[in-house]
């Protein structure tokens, strides 16, 4: 369920390129299995934002749900748009077989995959999204225009550029690089990505020195990027990494206050299960 986003001229393009990246795939699956419709995007074609008309699909155990999730709460938008909880397809069969209906509505025999996080629109059953950024901008941007004006901007148009950026940066050089330097078969591969993800993380240290946020004195959705990757990165990623490299990504004391203090906010919730207790649609 993961993601990738487009290639970016702001911070993650000032790191050296990764050796052991794989190469993008040049096709894309028959049937396709990414929806890229927008909320308030060609408002013709009737996606156009309104309460309680949209259901999201969120994975348990996903990061990129997560994202979704943190931000529903920052919004206040719990309220009006329902959210469904998927587990293991054992434990949650009705949840699948309704995500799997949206699916078949969108596309006529569907037989692609039934990937969570999905926005889907409740009064044509049909899948609005599966891209989380794209979802990400819509709830910042449309979705939450009727809530109070004491919410954060989440998605400043000044800043949006930023925010994508950041974005990339934490896919590719603290997420994937992770990934790599726990478990690429390489001796050479591993090296190269952790110096990597140690590089990302000083200068994202560094920026923590002069801000108490990721892109300066106001919360925006940066900050809900970075939090999620840096909680994936202690409690995923860190744990297959050798014992000395894991001392090495542990060591970033700015950053790990930055994780304890945002925690507090009772949005920055560190499961779905735990953000959800109180009563799922």
């Amino acid at each position: 369920m993961s993601e990738t986003s487009p290639l970016s001229s702001g911070p993650a393009a000032l790191l050296d390129p990764d050796p052991c990246r794989p190469r993008p795939r040049t096709a894309p699956p028959t049937p396709p299995h990414r929806f890229r419709s927008r909320i308030g995007v060609d408002l013709a074609g009737g996606f156009y934002p309104a309460p309680h008309r949209y259901r999201l699909y969120l994975s348990a155990s996903c990061p990129l749900s997560l994202r979704i999730s943190i931000t529903l709460d920052l919004l206040g938008l719990r309220d009006t748009i329902t959210t469904t909880l998927l587990g293991l397809p054992g434990e949650t069969p009705a949840a699948f077989a309704s995500l799997r209906g949206a699916y078949e509505a969108t596309w006529h025999r569907y037989s692609g995959p039934v990937d969570a996080p999905a926005l889907c629109d409740r009064w044509t059953g049909r899948v609005v999204s599966n891209h989380t950024p794209d979802i990400l901008r819509d709830l910042a941007g449309h979705l939450s225009d009727h809530v109070g004006t004491d919410r954060p901007r989440l998605r400043p148009a000044a800043l949006a550029a930023d925010i994508d950026a950041l974005r990339e940066l934490l896919d590719t050089d603290i997420t994937h690089a992770a990934r790599q330097a726990g478990t690429a078969p390489e001796a050479e591969c591993r090296d190269a990505a952790l110096e990597r993800l140690l590089t990302a993380l000083g200068r994202l240290d560094h920026r923590l020195a002069s801000a108490p946020y990721a892109l300066g004195d106001e919360l925006t959705a940066a900050d809900v990027d970075l939090w999620v990757a840096l909680v994936q990165l202690d409690t995923e990623h860190r744990l297959q990494l050798a014992a000395d490299a894991a001392h090495r990504v542990s060591r970033h004391e700015r950053l790990r206050a930055y994780v304890r203090r945002l925690h507090a906010h009772p949005a920055f919730h560190t499961t779905l299960p735990e953000a959800l207790r109180a009563g799922v649609a």
